[in-house]
């Protein structure tokens, strides 16, 4: 969300004018969208998520096992 810093506002990035300027007071406005960062998921999630998967496996076997049995 573009940010002035004399209106001390966000601004929605349909009220921008050209070269990103604050419509109210004409000065170019901080626009975070610019600054991406490009986050990884951690590798214990997928640990976690390889866990819940071999368990929940194994339980549906043993439910499958369950009713033949």
């Amino acid at each position: 969300m573009p940010w002035c810093q004399t209106c001390e506002q966000y601004l929605a990035p349909a009220t921008l004018k050209e070269l990103e300027r604050c419509p109210a007071c004409d000065n170019v406005v901080d626009n975070p969208k610019e600054k991406t960062s490009t986050e990884r998921i951690p590798w214990h999630f997928w640990v976690l998520v390889a866990a819940a998967v071999i368990y929940l496996g194994w339980r549906a076997i043993q439910g499958v096992g369950l009713l033949f049995w």
